[in-house]
């Protein structure tokens, strides 16, 4: 899985909010320097992203919500894409 265990439990990094935000109509990201708006698959993501589900327990919650399979790449990448900006840190 791209260097992410599927065992991992990302959750929210340091100094980071997430919370629907009607007016942009999506989730944003909220930190002390701004905003990050989120597209509804990174939102979805996002808001699982709580420190307890394993990357693969995300995964397969997204896939059956969804109707969607093999979702596990695109998760993946996301979850780089989040770390390598501090929007998320994982847990063992």
């Amino acid at each position: 899985m791209s260097g992410i265990g599927a065992t991992a439990k990302p959750s929210l990094g340091r100094g980071f909010r997430l919370q629907w935000e009607a007016a942009q109509n999506s989730h944003v990201l909220l930190y002390p320097e701004g905003m990050v708006k989120l597209n509804a698959s990174a939102g979805e993501i996002m808001k699982r992203c709580d420190g307890e589900r394993t990357v693969a327990e995300i995964t397969t919650d997204l896939e059956q919500a969804f109707g969607a399979p093999d979702l596990s790449a695109d998760v993946t990448a996301f979850l780089s894409f989040a770390l390598e900006h501090k929007w998320l840190e994982l847990r063992a």
